[in-house]
């Protein structure tokens, strides 16, 4: 685990109402009287809100089943982690509001992740930018979603953006693959075991209290015993799938995905130094969607994807499983040599995507207390596969709710700014 001493280097900052990253500490003193936040969720959705509130001058305590660790992967850990416009390449990302707000949401966090990258050295948190490219088995024209999907990242002014379909050719991508269009752009890439520890690192020495502790149950019911007993004014519910029982959203359900690990040393293919991605594609449904999902995680692993299967709750797949084979067998088909490539001894990762039926919900809890009153209760779930990619511009408006809470304005229902 990294140091703490290197909080004190940092701070997020909100300027022109979103988060960005600023060195130095945080110049906001403490809220007094203090106001503490209860945060429920320890993967990156709920630590990224704790640091923000905390230098925001909040007190802040975390409260989770389980925490990052090398031992017992957490969702977070298993993620892909890499930077991607939204829809993300599970193919998921479908509602209007959701997705509408997602597009500013992943550029505060695109360039919080950026900055990061620059100021503080990469074996501390684990964040690289490299190319991502992606690839396409009809000119792009031919697909709108797609097409304008690129023209929005275009004018988003995303660095490194290129349409070029010689990609295919200088990338050597085997005929097989069928790829014939392709754009490129940098992305933030993030090695998961090492951000995630880091980042509870710097939420703890920025004076945030962990909890290792299950909360069940509706937090509509129980939220008035739980901000006694944390001595909280606000509680934040970032559970990801756990918003099925305690938000009693019944459109939560999983996204089961797979990773395989291989080394990504020269040894047995050339080395992999960027990133090629085929989005999934409902017309291959036959085939997983035809996702091909092959990132270098850091500068040894390289990791295959990928798979979204939707409500399947199980870990149990392993190398062996029809869906991994299909999986294996496109990537195979995709680089030449990678066929030979030695596993990794973390072989295969797998997690369950929280996806929820809106997308992403971030917003008040809506319905009133028994006795009519508001809820104090913020709700950040339902990011599916884009949990980094969301995670702190998703965590500057849960800054903003919050203060509609402090100030007693009853709550509204997500909706896109005019």
């Amino acid at each position: 685990m990294v140091a703490p001493t290197v909080a004190p280097q940092i701070h997020l900052a909100e300027e022109g109402g979103v988060l960005v990253l600023r060195e130095g500490p945080s110049p906001i003193p403490a809220k007094e009287p203090q106001s503490r936040i209860l945060i429920i969720g320890g993967g990156v959705t709920g630590l990224t809100n704790a640091w923000a509130f905390l230098d925001a001058g909040y007190a802040v305590t975390v409260v989770s089943d389980q925490w990052a660790s090398l031992e017992n992967r957490i969702t977070s850990q298993i993620a892909g982690a890499l930077w991607e416009w939204p829809p993300a390449v599970c193919g998921r990302h479908t509602d209007i509001i959701s997705l509408n707000l997602s597009k500013g949401w992943c550029m505060t966090s695109y360039n919080v992740l950026e900055k990061l990258q620059k100021i503080l050295p990469v074996e501390a948190h684990g964040i690289r930018m490299r190319t991502a490219n992606f690839f396409f088995d009809r000119p792009i024209e031919e697909n709108e979603e797609e097409y304008n999907k690129m023209r929005e990242i275009e004018a988003a002014k995303i660095h490194g953006f290129e349409h070029d379909p010689t990609l295919v050719k200088k990338h050597e991508i085997s005929r097989t693959a069928a790829v014939v269009d392709a754009y490129k752009h940098t992305s933030p890439v993030i090695d998961t075991d090492v951000y995630m520890l880091w980042l509870r690192s710097v939420v703890g020495a920025k004076g945030g209290k962990f909890v290792t502790r299950h909360v069940s149950g509706d937090l509509l019911e129980h939220e008035d015993e739980l901000l006694q007993e944390y001595e909280a004014n606000v509680l934040i519910n970032c559970t990801g799938l756990g918003a099925y029982d305690l938000a009693q959203d019944k459109s939560v359900h999983p996204l089961r995905g797979a990773l395989i690990r291989i080394v990504n040393d020269g040894s047995r293919f050339p080395v992999v130094k960027e990133a090629l991605i085929v989005a999934y594609d409902q017309d291959k449904r036959d085939d997983d969607g035809g996702i091909v999902f092959i990132v270098p995680r850091n500068d040894r692993v390289l990791i295959l994807g990928g798979i979204a299967q939707a409500n399947e709750g199980a870990l149990d797949l392993t190398l062996d499983s029809p869906e991994m084979r299909r999986m294996r067998d496109r990537c195979n088909k995709f680089v030449p040599g990678l066929e030979n490539a030695e596993l990794d001894p973390d072989s295969i990762v797998q997690g369950l995507r929280p996806l929820r039926g809106g997308n992403v919900r971030l917003e008040r809890e809506l319905r009133r207390k028994s006795d009519r009153s508001l809820s104090k209760v913020v709700h950040s779930y339902g990011h599916g596969g884009s949990g980094f990619t969301l995670s702190f511009g998703c965590a500057g408006d849960v800054l903003k709710l919050v203060r509609e809470v402090e100030a007693g304005t009853p709550p509204v229902a997500m909706s896109i700014a005019e």
